[in-house]
């Protein structure tokens, strides 16, 4: 089993990069495993709490759930992958079967944070976009999937966006095998990465 991490600042593009991956290789050898889907369950808050959860803080993770389930994937065995939602900050009871594959992908902003996470991957990846590009990607995305003002969008950046990215984010940087500069725009960046799975596919 080949485990990926792929790492890079809120809006920076790790989306559309998974995505161009996916696009190249053979369908059913991949699974992904975002980060999203671990934000600890904060159903027991009230409602007003929940909206000022410091989503890009490493606190806001159950990282043991996410290493016993990528574990128990280089075991073989299926994990059941909580779905979190953002409009309510809360775990839904349904959960996603996910079987072990050749390739897992676990992709979110803080994966390189954690350093028994870091030591389960045979690859790091940090993608990299100018700070003003991330900021319109993150108006966009937070108006319309996640139901959210203009003015609430851009105070949540100064107060906890931009800061969490400078002191957790960007030092992560690091620990990468590989940066992609520009995101999905990056097709030679992409194409590498392509070509090192496919390698070790075969």
């Amino acid at each position: 089993m080949l485990i990926i991490g792929i790492a890079g600042g809120t809006g920076s593009g790790k989306t559309t990069v998974v995505r161009k991956i996916l696009e190249w290789l053979p369908e059913g050898e991949v699974v992904i495993l975002p980060q999203d889907s671990y934000y600890k369950d904060s159903g027991h808050l009230p409602l007003e709490e929940r909206l000022e959860i410091n989503f890009d803080h490493p606190d806001s993770i159950e990282w043991d759930l996410l290493i016993k389930h990528l574990k128990e994937l280089k075991k073989g065995h299926t994990v059941q992958q909580p779905i979190y939602s953002y409009l309510t900050c809360t775990r839904a009871e349904e959960t996603i079967d996910i079987q072990p594959k050749k390739v897992v992908i676990i992709e979110g902003i803080l994966v390189l944070c954690n350093p028994e996470l870091r030591k389960l991957m045979n690859l790091k990846v940090f993608v990299d976009a100018d700070a003003d590009d991330r900021l319109i990607r993150v108006i966009n995305r937070d108006i319309v999937e996640r139901g959210r003002s203009v003015n609430k969008v851009m105070e949540r950046y100064e107060l906890t966006v931009k800061p969490m990215h400078l002191q957790f984010i960007e030092p992560t940087k690091r620990y990468a095998d590989l940066i992609i500069p520009q995101g999905g725009n990056n097709h030679i960046a992409i194409d590498i990465l392509t070509k090192y799975i496919e390698n070790n596919l075969k």
